[in-house]
């Protein structure tokens, strides 16, 4: 379990680094490896954190910011395999290390171990920014290039890139707190605040697609992290 949530967390916090520092890069992403790696050597899980590292740089090369993924969703596909057999595989641990034993010491008798803590920050942090570039792979793999021009030429719905994560995280917390009526609310609002928008479409109906699309694949990316989540909590 501790190696999907290093693996989500590596993952996440590249695209976030990418989408929100523009230059020397390179500084940020070493700093947060060495970070990442000094946590997982607190949680006795250095080796789960140099994959994580790894998985997260040949993430940077097939998922690139701006045009089509070199892979395809493979690489999401697989991503989602590796996390999955992490936690069906490991699902916990009898000696969590250093930070697990202080995690022990400190919480309340009845709180989750520090595994599953690592798990589900590791899962919020990859929906956030990740869980764009996974929808960005699918819109592309589905609708295909337009032109040269791509990124200008595609359909945009405003508020996109800010609305998608926060709809996700909503997803991702309600389904683990059981509130499907929630959910099945927050998905209706999504779809009468959009409605004005896709109305105006043209002949073609590409904002229609570009938003059923969109919407589907970022909900399966909320509910798939759910479910590891809840994969890895239940019991043994």
């Amino acid at each position: 379990m501790i190696a999907a949530g290093l693996l989500l967390l590596a993952v996440g916090a590249v695209d976030l680094v990418r989408q929100m520092i523009r230059t020397r890069r390179w500084i940020a992403f070493a700093a947060s490896a060495a970070l990442l790696i000094v946590v997982a050597a607190g949680l006795d899980a250095v080796v789960a954190g140099l994959l994580a590292v790894a998985v997260a740089a040949i993430w940077t090369w097939v998922v690139p910011e701006h045009g089509p993924a070199r892979a395809g969703l493979w690489p999401v596909a697989l991503l989602a395999l590796a996390a999955a057999a992490c936690v069906v595989i490991a699902p916990g641990r009898a000696r969590p290390g250093i930070l697990g034993d202080m995690w022990v010491s400190y919480r309340p008798a009845d709180a989750v171990s520090v595994d599953v803590v690592v798990l589900v920050v590791g899962c919020l942090v990859f929906l956030l920014e990740s869980g764009n570039a996974v929808v960005r792979i699918a819109l592309r793999s589905e609708m295909g290039p337009r032109d040269e021009g791509d990124e200008a030429a595609a359909p945009t719905l405003k508020g996109g890139r800010l609305i998608g994560p926060l709809e996700r995280i909503l997803v991702f917390a309600l389904t683990l707190a059981g509130a499907y009526t929630l959910i099945a609310a927050v998905l209706a609002a999504k779809g009468i605040v959009r409605f004005p928008e896709i109305s105006r479409d043209g002949d073609g109906g590409d904002r229609a697609e570009y938003f059923l699309i969109g919407s589907l694949v970022s909900w399966v990316t909320a509910l798939a992290a759910a479910f590891l989540v809840s994969w890895g909590i239940a019991p043994g």
